[in-house]
């Protein structure tokens, strides 16, 4: 039969769709190929094919195929003996094995025209790849593509809809263009002034474009990382004196016993980690052992990394142990602050969890519950019982809040970073449109140095740098050798 392999990512010459339907109905496939004018760098490719509807038992499986041999592949298997079905027109077809003609199912097949042959399975990513390359998609719509196939969680799926849309892409790539026109004209003045061929206000204006640029790009770092932070998840530390009930607050978030929780002081010794889905925001939320003095080697190293791990969290829920709190409020609250200086370095990302108030009087927990609140100096406080649940619902109310407000809406604002090595490059790109500021009236040259390096900085994250539209922008704006 036809030589197929493995696919990555890309551009549609040829496709082939397998759709099975689900039980009860009639076992339908689709079966399409296309062609779209592939440019000539892909004109000799392989024919790829891949699973695209995932592996495992589905009510509907998706085969694409891409490449030279489509347009056989579908005459073979749909039984297109004289000519190829009319484009994009789905008709109703029996698929068949090319080697023994066996009907292997009933399916509609719609033809995209074009291909050429030989078939391979397509290797990882590939036909995304070729969408790349054809200008089908951006590099961070690609990356919004990716995120899409792995949100977990419902604001996950939401930002990387987004971004595959093209939003971010656009952002950048406007930014990149006019970075582009600004180099275009420094590099102009430089070559072309002494022959009065450039008017004396084009630095001026580069100056205003390249310091609006600048101040745009930094506003845009000052996020708070909350793109990066709802796509890998909020960390969340669990923390606090041994016995407080911090395993137990795990086990009540979690809603299984993923943390043993044991009356002897000193049981967690390790980082208990596991992932939550939080009204639709991830959270990875880590569990730690009670921070306190210890001659054991095991713990001493437990409550290391335990503090470690609260310097990186985004935020610390404070477990303390109701019962050992003061009766009075003003002297609950002293008590409460120094504790948490033991705890954190800051108290900006953190919440006040105090747990076992069931074992208050009912008297003493209302006031609690009541006065902490509005105290200065501490944290939202929370009253707990992992015992009755008691406060659990409240509790779960605000620590959502709190993830909410950790990563924003990803539907609302301007797009938001969602990738490390975005941020890197962007970091780069003010730099060297800061290295314009400093040279611009010194070495005008090094200045002009400074802007390619930010348009070089941009066009990594967008996946296009060429020198060919900088000659463009100067030929046409300044019509030199007309």
């Amino acid at each position: 039969m036809l030589p197929l392999r493995p696919v990555c990512g890309g551009i549609w010459r040829a496709a082939v769709h397998t759709v099975r339907m689900s039980r009860g109905a009639p076992p339908y496939r689709l079966f399409s190929s296309t062609c779209d004018g592939a440019p000539a760098a892909l004109a000799d490719a392989d024919t790829i094919f891949a699973l695209s509807s995932g592996h495992g038992r589905c009510g509907v499986a998706v085969v694409r195929v891409s490449g030279p041999a489509s347009a056989t592949a579908l005459r073979c298997m749909a039984g297109f003996t004289q000519r190829l079905p009319p484009p994009r027109t789905a008709l109703l077809r029996s698929i068949t094995d090319p080697r023994s003609t066996e009907v292997l199912d009933r399916g509609l097949v719609l033809w995209f025209p074009g291909s050429v042959p030989g078939l391979r399975p397509a290797e990882a990513g590939e036909f995304t790849r070729r969408a790349f390359q054809a200008g089908k998609l951006g590099l961070t719509e690609v990356e919004g593509l990716g995120d899409l196939i792995h949100a977990e969680t419902e604001a996950q799926r939401r930002q990387a809809l987004r971004q595959m849309s093209g939003e971010l892409g656009r952002l950048y790539q406007d930014w990149s263009d006019r970075l582009k026109r600004c180099l275009a004209h420094v590099e102009a003045f430089i070559d072309f002034s002494e022959d009065e061929l450039i008017e004396d206000g084009v630095l001026n204006r580069v100056d205003v474009s390249v310091s609006d640029l600048q101040a745009e790009i930094e506003r845009h770092l000052k996020d708070e990382r909350r793109g990066e932070r709802l796509r890998s998840g909020v960390q969340v530390v669990i923390a606090g004196a041994t016995n407080a009930g911090k395993s137990s607050l795990l086990n009540k978030l979690c809603q299984r016993p993923a943390a043993i929780v044991s009356p002897i002081a000193g049981t967690t010794r390790d980082v208990v980690e596991t992932a939550l889905d939080l009204g639709g925001f991830p959270v990875l939320l880590s569990d730690t052992a009670g921070l306190r003095d210890s001659s054991d080697l095991v713990e001493r190293e437990g409550v290391r990394r335990a503090r470690e791990r609260v310097e990186q969290a985004d935020l610390t829920l404070v477990v303390v142990d109701s019962a050992h709190l003061p009766s009075e409020v003003d002297r609950a609250a002293a008590f409460l602050r120094e504790h948490l200086r033991s705890v954190l370095p800051d108290t900006d990302r953190c919440l006040l969890v105090l747990n076992k108030a069931d074992l208050l009087p009912e008297k003493q927990r209302q006031k609690l519950d009541t006065e902490l609140r509005g105290v200065s100096g501490l944290p939202a406080v929370r009253l707990i019982s992992c015992q009755t649940n008691e406060g659990l619902k409240a509790f779960l109310t605000v620590l959502h809040s709190s993830v909410k407000t950790l990563c924003g809406d990803p539907l609302f604002g301007a797009p938001t970073l969602t990738q490390a090595r975005h941020r890197a490059h962007l970091q780069r790109c003010a730099a060297a449109l800061a290295q314009y500021q400093r040279y611009r009236d010194t070495d005008l040259a090094l200045a002009a140095e400074g802007v390619r390096l930010a348009v070089t900085s941009l066009g990594r994250i967008t996946g296009r740098v060429g020198a060919e539209e900088i000659l463009d922008i100067i030929f046409k704006d300044f019509c030199i050798g007309k």
